[in-house]
């Protein structure tokens, strides 16, 4: 044998070797078979004329395991969400099918809450209705949706939903319930989960919380169908300064949230993708969630690249689409304006993950707001140079004259790692146009300043923020007029002050 033959023999993959042509014979594709090596970005992959040696199936296996953990994540994100803050409320009171949590006197960053404002009475309630149908009655004058255990959107209450703000009770029927069902005297909702998480805001009118509270206590209620004859006493959680959690874990414990979600509900309740990648990582409608070493190891490293994900998504989105303006660093939460997340007949992955881990609350109202009526969100992390907003820098920001409102304008700042309020020495977070001491500029137009001292002489202008932190904020406003949806108005961006 020549020196060449020999070369050629020792670099050509066996499957390309010559070789006697079989009778029976076809013209096999290269790009359909598998070489001898290939090699990845999970290391040198092995194999015999296709079949995979030891290592290989150990290195697939790891990496099969691992993908599945990441997208367990991301796509269970909005499961676990809604799981944590119906714990989180139950840890001070406010149990499912029985108390109603309320802010009296607004929330603080002393709750945990993803993104809320401090200017509206909040209102929270969780039911399960493993234990039958249950009745909710809300006040009027007030707005929210009721979602599902995976976040889906079932109705809304209030002045967006069938009572027309006038209040009125909604009766919500398990999935599974076979039973008969009143014919007149509700609003019917038939959600396809057990789990069900209620919340709206009561809006306070002309400074008046005390009167939004007492209208939610005169009428707010919940009870099962079965006591609708005599209904029990209500019992309320006032909230506000209380110190508990409602967003979920970012670490393997995440799982055993998920895991609690899918033994609560009906099986197949995400769908037959969703439920196989759930079963794929071992959470399985019916059988305990117990991953041995190896696995438990490998969904802990998989929820730390899938939460750095869901902080990039958020933080350093990739989709131009999250921008509202070219040459502003505003956001929004609904990128192409489905509050299902749809694009074209398809889901948004990215767009999904991005509102579930930054924020709460599904309802078309929210994706759809119209002039002069709901509500409108833009958030921001940057300044106007695209550097990372940090506590211990001072920015200022103006918004033009005349900001394009029927009710008032807010900001609220956030604590980057848990995207609920920042804490500070001041209650409010944030700053709103109701305030009566707050300046405006010669032409009307208003700046508001943030850092960790107010500036000389702008004190009633100022939110404060910390020294060593990072945060983002939420420009909300309430009754947006035609000019935020035209964009013939924009916000500023936020400008460092040295």
């Amino acid at each position: 044998m020549t020196l060449v033959a020999t070369l050629a023999s020792t670099v050509v993959p066996a499957f390309a070797q010559e070789k006697p042509q079989p009778k029976y014979s076809a013209n096999v594709p290269s790009y359909i078979l598998t070489p001898d090596t290939v090699q990845t970005r999970i290391g040198t992959l092995k194999f015999f004329d296709g079949l995979p040696d030891k290592e290989t199936v150990g290195k697939v296996y790891d990496q099969l395991d691992f993908g599945r953990g990441v997208e367990a994540f991301m796509s269970g994100m909005p499961a676990a969400s809604v799981y944590a803050l119906c714990e989180g409320l139950s840890s001070v009171g406010g149990e499912r099918n029985g108390a109603i949590g309320i802010t009296e006197d607004l929330m603080d960053a002393r709750s945990i809450f993803l993104t809320p404002n401090s200017t509206t009475v909040y209102v929270f309630q969780c039911l399960d209705l493993n234990k039958g149908p249950m009745v909710v009655q809300v006040p009027p004058k007030v707005l929210g949706p009721a979602d599902d255990a995976y976040f889906h959107w079932i109705i809304d209450v209030g002045l967006t939903g069938p009572d027309k703000g006038k209040g009125g009770k909604y009766l919500f029927v398990p999935p599974s319930y076979k039973g008969a069902v009143p014919d007149s005297g509700y609003f019917v909702a038939r959600p396809k989960t057990n789990g069900v998480v209620i919340f709206y805001r009561a809006f306070v009118e002309k400074g008046d919380i005390s009167g939004a509270v007492k209208s939610v206590k005169e009428n707010a209620r919940v009870y099962p169908l079965s006591a609708a004859a005599k209904p029990p006493a209500q019992k309320f959680v006032n909230t506000s300064g209380m110190k508990f959690n409602t967003v979920h874990a970012n670490t393997f414990h995440f799982f055993e949230e998920l895991n609690a979600v899918v033994q609560n509900e009906p099986a197949g309740f995400a769908g037959p993708e969703t439920m196989g990648l759930f079963a794929a990582i071992g959470i399985k409608k019916g059988e305990p969630f117990a991953p041995d070493a190896r696995m438990k190891a490998i969904l802990t490293d998989a929820v730390a690249v899938a939460n750095a994900a869901a902080r990039a998504i958020v933080f350093a989105p990739r989709d131009p689409r999250v921008k509202i303006y070219p040459d502003r660093e505003w956001g929004t939460t609904f990128p192409g304006g489905s509050y299902q997340f749809m694009d074209n007949g398809a889901y948004n992955l990215d767009v999904r993950a991005l509102f579930h881990y930054y924020a709460t609350g599904i309802t078309p109202a929210m994706a759809a707001a119209r002039p002069g009526s709901g509500s409108a969100y833009a958030y921001s992390a940057r300044d106007s140079q695209g550097g990372y907003l940090e506590g211990g820098k001072t920015y200022k920001i103006t918004l033009p004259a005349p900001v394009p409102v029927n009710q008032f304008w807010s900001f609220t700042v956030y604590d980057n790692q848990t995207r609920s309020m920042l804490e500070t020495n001041q209650k409010l977070a944030g700053i709103d146009s109701n305030q009566p001491n707050i300046k405006k500029n010669a032409d009307g137009s208003v700046t508001i300043w943030f850092g960790p001292k107010a500036p000389a002489g702008q004190e009633s202008n100022w939110v404060e923020t910390v020294p060593g932190k990072g945060w983002n904020s939420l420009l909300r406003l309430y009754g947006p007029l035609e000019p935020w949806f035209n964009k013939s108005w924009k916000p500023g961006d936020f400008e460092l002050v040295n």
